[in-house]
């Protein structure tokens, strides 16, 4: 079965790669989970990403907290993950439209997860994309577009539970976003790419 098509969704990330394995064997053996997805990402932390029903998940879930305890860096439980975020997980990107762009840039791939679920269901915004852990040394940001008003309540919804617990690095809502620019953020981040596609 595909991502796409699961209600519920947990990941849980760690600081070492042993422990991250057996937590996501812990998972898999306490409940019968639809998807999951497990592996590393830069720094040398280990992903372990479970959906299906919310009370599989659920299960899954807490058998991952108490059998990785000891290496748990973040974790993200979301029992009705909105669509938009699955499909940027997997690899989708919206169009930026609107008055405004946002961005939430967060420690951990769990706590960016958390922060564009907890957006997309506060606020009438646009996910633009999700850039998670690989060649962002580990950090994770969103972004996300639509009128100003709506872009400003998505960020400070995301953000109020990001500082709450120290996963925040920089949140900022950019009004009338230029053209140039954009074209920059909807492409590769990573500066060398850019720049040679210039070059060609």
């Amino acid at each position: 079965m595909t991502l796409s098509a699961q209600p519920a969704l947990a990941l849980l990330e760690f600081d070492s790669i042993a422990i991250g394995v057996m937590a996501g064997d812990a998972m898999v053996k306490r409940a019968p989970v639809a998807v999951a997805c497990a592996g590393t990402v830069h720094p040398g932390h280990y992903l372990v990403l479970v959906a299906g029903d919310v009370a599989c998940v659920d299960e899954a879930y807490h058998a991952g907290l108490d059998a990785g305890a000891a290496a748990l860096i973040d974790e993200v439980f979301l029992p009705a993950v909105h669509p938009d975020v699955v499909r940027a997980l997997v690899g989708g990107h919206g169009r930026a439209s609107g008055e405004a762009l946002g961005l939430i840039e967060t420690r951990t791939v769990a706590a960016t997860i958390g922060a564009a679920d907890r957006g997309l269901k506060g606020a009438q915004i646009t996910l633009v994309e999700i850039r998670l852990a690989d060649n962002l040394g580990g950090k994770g940001y969103c972004v996300v577009s639509g009128p100003l008003a709506e872009v400003e309540a998505a960020v400070e919804l995301a953000a109020v539970e990001l500082e709450a617990r120290d996963a925040l690095i920089a949140r900022v809502v950019i009004p009338q976003f230029h053209d140039e620019m954009l074209a920059n953020v909807e492409s590769s981040p990573e500066f060398w790419t850019r720049i040679r596609q210039e070059g060609a």
